[in-house]
């Protein structure tokens, strides 16, 4: 038990704030990305948005060097997680299990299929509990990542300081 307890010390630190201007200019690319995909959502009137994107605009642009925000993450770890989700969701319903299954199962496969995104773990929940349907996975899953991929290769790209992606396999 001591054994275990002494994990929780630690004596590294916290990494190094980034700059003032790297982070405006990363906020300036969740931005432009959710002003994309919300005006095409309203003007378009196709589900473009989920939640989960959210937390996919932070990797993209505020931390674009990490292995879990290149583009293959972005969209394969939404589409494999939402898959299971779906797949779950109209084996089993709408049930505590189906839910714990469905992330669970997410997690694994995204990992052995390094198409690991920490937010698309959360795409099972939403589909199990919004009850949703196959297109979902089109809309906005497929099409909203996707978005979010070329926004995140144009925007990130323009900046002579960045360069993503880091890897495409």
């Amino acid at each position: 038990m001591k054994k275990y307890i002494i994990k929780f010390k630690t004596v590294e630190k916290s990494p190094k704030p980034v700059t003032f201007k790297f982070s405006v200019y990363s906020g300036i690319g969740g931005f432009i990305t959710i002003a994309i995909l919300s005006f095409l959502t309203k003007n378009l009137q196709i589900p473009l948005i989920m939640a989960p994107f959210g937390a996919s605009y932070v990797l993209a642009f505020g931390v674009p060097d990490s292995p879990l925000a290149q583009p293959r993450n972005i969209v394969g770890g939404h589409l494999i997680s939402t898959f299971i989700g779906l797949c779950c969701f109209w084996l089993f319903g709408n049930e505590w299990y189906t839910l714990s299954l469905g992330v669970g199962l997410a997690i694994s496969i995204m990992l052995l299929t390094k198409t690991t995104h920490p937010p698309a773990g959360a795409d099972p929940i939403v589909v199990i509990l919004g009850a949703c349907h196959w297109d979902f996975l089109l809309n906005p899953v497929l099409s909203g990542s996707a978005i979010i991929a070329i926004v995140a290769l144009l925007f990130n790209n323009i900046n002579p300081y960045r360069k993503y992606p880091k890897y495409w396999r």
